[in-house]
């Protein structure tokens, strides 16, 4: 199975806005088959020996260079860490501390040194369309699946979860005859169906408080209409699987909730390159780096794509946002785009990190402003 750890929102945020002497970020393919994790190991040792040329390159001195040295190369002698991968490694270095997160996505081997993490890739991952839950809800059951792009679902455990409808009723069962108030019937039913309902919705708060991701629901009616009549999370999607989730496992679930997932996507890039084209013609709208640079300094990109392989070096000024580009890397030098996106969350912006054809123009970035820049 897959080990992943994708971090938290303030986890990324701190990745963000974390400034230093030496900060060196590696992104390397790996495998959840541990028998074949050492090739991942060796590349993690060439992209060190990377990292430490680019420092040594522009004077570093070796009391900063060492720990970095030091803190990778017992990553790399630790048998039990690369036991437990998932498709990809993205570590984040610096001379006073290792943090590293294991990723579902398929990301290409690189290393970055500058005065902040490069953070980019990284988005592909926490983007809202990665993954789901999906919410398998009928009389007898209820159960809450974990859907990711590129790991097997997983049934995750809900605290305060009520086993099921008669159970949250505190009745035998939901379909009684005989009436107490309006609590009979199938007027009754109904009424003890939609408490059912409320008390899965309240369980669920705690779990998906301050997540972005979609909440697909699979049930049949009447519990269909009803879970969304009392929802309270943001983000349930509108498009749900018609049918009793009775008997059908989480990959099947997860089958069924990839449409919807790509069709959401899919939905999210559509509405951007509208959009975008109708904010070009106002001056809102532009697939200029450097001028997305200036325009993220001052607050005024409200969604931003961005290429998730691409790396253009350079500096952003901190102060006017103009772009200096480079012609190499080098750990005086770092990421443009990625610069520009992270002032953009930093803002309260939104940023999608998408591949290239997926950008209008096939440009590195497009943005669309709040604002005329």
């Amino acid at each position: 199975m897959l080990y992943v750890d994708i971090p938290t929102a303030p986890e990324f945020q701190r990745l963000v806005a974390a400034r230093g002497e030496a900060s060196v970020s590696f992104y390397l393919r790996t495998t959840p088959e541990t028998q074949n994790i050492g090739t991942a190991r060796i590349e993690l040792g060439n992209l060190l020996k990377q990292a430490v040329a680019q420092l040594e390159a522009v004077g570093t001195e070796k009391r900063t260079i060492w720990p970095i040295e030091e803190q990778v190369g017992d990553l790399l002698d630790d048998d039990d860490f690369w036991k437990f991968q998932a498709n990809s490694l993205a570590v984040f270095v610096t001379p006073d501390a290792l943090r590293s997160f294991r990723l579902p996505n398929h990301l290409t081997d690189m290393v970055q040194v500058s005065d902040r993490f490069h953070i980019k890739p990284l988005l592909r991952a926490v983007s809202v369309q990665q993954h789901a839950f999906v919410l398998a809800l009928a009389e007898n059951e209820v159960r809450l699946i974990e859907v990711f792009a590129d790991l097997p679902a997983q049934e995750v455990k809900v605290a305060d979860m009520p086993k099921d409808a008669a159970s949250a009723a505190g009745t035998a069962n939901v379909n009684s005859r005989s009436y107490a108030q309006r609590k009979g019937g199938a007027e009754g039913q109904n009424v003890l169906l939609r408490a059912f309902c409320r008390k899965v919705d309240a369980a669920l708060r705690p779990v998906l408080s301050g997540r972005s991701e979609p909440l697909i629901l699979a049930a049949a009616d009447p519990l269909l209409g009803m879970f969304r009549s009392v929802s309270s999370h943001d983000h349930l999607a509108a498009k749900g699987i018609k049918t009793s989730p009775v008997r059908k496992s989480a990959a099947d679930l997860a089958q069924d909730a990839r449409p919807i997932l790509d069709a959401l996507h899919g939905q999210t890039l559509a509405q951007f390159h509208d959009l975008f084209a109708a904010r070009e013609s106002e001056g809102r709208a532009s697939t200029q780096v450097a001028r997305a640079a200036r325009a993220a300094t001052f607050g005024a990109v409200d969604t931003l794509l961005v290429d998730i392989d691409q790396v253009v070096p350079g500096r952003v000024d901190e102060t006017t946002g103009v772009a200096t580009f480079d012609k190499e890397e080098s750990a005086v030098s770092y990421g443009v785009v990625d610069e520009i996106a992270g002032r953009v969350l930093a803002s309260g912006g939104r940023v999608l990190a998408v591949r290239r054809e997926d950008i209008p123009q096939g440009a590195s970035l497009a943005a669309i402003l709040r604002w005329a820049v």
